[in-house]
């Protein structure tokens, strides 16, 4: 390649002559970006004071600060981001670990924290673990090598004894890591109770129940006790399928769907998250079966994709915008320096009827 000088405004570069394997060296009058010397010049104060302003470390009076954001605003001077964060010793980043991105609950889950975290003044590094064996522990190594401030993590793939050795600001979605680590759930137990309730009061007298895998120690399994526990109560003959570990989506979901259907069971109703819930209704209607007539199904989760079919699905509701809200508050304060020990943030569900059910 041959390097050729060119002018800014008339030179080859605004030509039909530019060539793309030319390196082209602009020798025109090029603007200086202005810096805090600059603003603090025009604000006819010190340096530090700015620099007080804007990394908000320190008092300045109201009359100075006016002066200051004038300068900026004249100047058309934007604050330096990766210098701000190096001198707080942040990055201003908190990871979101999820297990599989285009579950409905956790798409709806990180589009509520993404507006969390914005509203905090924080950003987000969304991170599935669904591809990578031993991506959740090198997601733990970026935040000990302060890549990310935080993290905010809803996966179960990892042995809890990692996060033990982790005093770092981290907060769990619906699994227990230590008491170090504060823990954001629903009352999961209620959700079970309402779910029983809904399939008893529609007269169902065999249930097909599917259950989260019981590999790791979590809140949401209290849903599934107190389900089969209420449905022995009330001597309802219940069968009770356990998903396999950290398998998510449609496609398993379809096989799993499929395998149970092709076995005798004469089930009037299901309880099921979301998807597979969904899977079994489309199942069942392949089946020549009537939703809610001869199957009523009950979901769990609530997510927006239950109202996205017909009939629309009666739900279990789990508040993901609060539970939202509460894990990053958590881990903001964690990053702030609050310690917690055993801290636990129980949301309530509630039952909203669909056309799945007919009472």
């Amino acid at each position: 390649m041959v390097a050729q000088s060119a002018e800014k405004s008339e030179g080859i570069i605004g030509s039909k002559a530019f060539n793309p394997g030319v390196i082209y060296i602009v020798t025109g009058k090029v603007r200086e970006v202005a810096g805090i010397k600059d603003v603090a010049k025009k604000a006819q104060v010190g340096v530090g004071t700015v620099s007080r302003m804007i990394n908000n470390s320190g008092y300045v009076a109201d009359e100075t600060r006016e002066k200051i954001e004038k300068a900026m605003r004249e100047l058309n001077y934007t604050p330096n981001e990766l210098a701000r964060n190096l001198y707080r010793k942040r990055t201003g980043i908190i990871a979101v670990l999820v297990p599989k991105v285009s579950s409905p609950f956790f798409t709806q889950f990180i589009e509520c924290v993404e507006n969390a975290l914005y509203e905090a003044g924080f950003k987000m590094m969304v991170c599935s673990t669904e591809q990578e064996k031993n991506a959740e522990l090198e997601y733990l190594d970026m935040l000990n090598r302060h890549i990310v401030d935080g993290i905010i993590t809803g996966v179960h793939s990892l042995d809890v004894e990692e996060y033990k050795k982790i005093y770092k600001p981290i907060v769990a979605l619906d699994r227990y890591l230590g008491e170090h680590i504060p823990v954001v759930s629903v009352d999961h137990k209620e959700g079970g109770r309402l779910a029983a309730q809904a399939l008893i009061q529609n007269g169902c007298g065999k249930i097909l129940h599917f259950r989260g895998a019981t590999a790791v120690e979590s809140p949401y399994h209290d849903r599934h006790r107190e389900f089969d526990n209420i449905m022995r109560k009330n001597r309802i003959e219940t069968r009770t399928y356990d998903l396999e570990w950290n398998r998510f989506g449609g496609e398993y979901y379809r096989e799993v769907v499929r395998r149970v259907f092709a076995e005798p069971f004469d089930y009037d109703g299901v309880f099921a998250v979301d998807e597979l819930a969904i899977e079994c209704m489309n199942e069942a209607i392949r089946n020549h079966l009537k939703v809610p007539r001869d199957v009523k199904i009950v979901a769990y989760d609530g997510t927006f994709i239950t109202d996205l079919v017909e009939p629309r699905l009666t739900a279990v509701v789990q508040p993901v915008e609060g539970l939202a809200r509460e894990a990053v508050r958590l881990v903001v304060e964690r990053i702030n320096g609050k310690q917690y020990k055993g801290e636990q943030v129980i949301l309530q569900v509630e039952l909203r009827k669909g056309k799945t059910t007919l009472v």
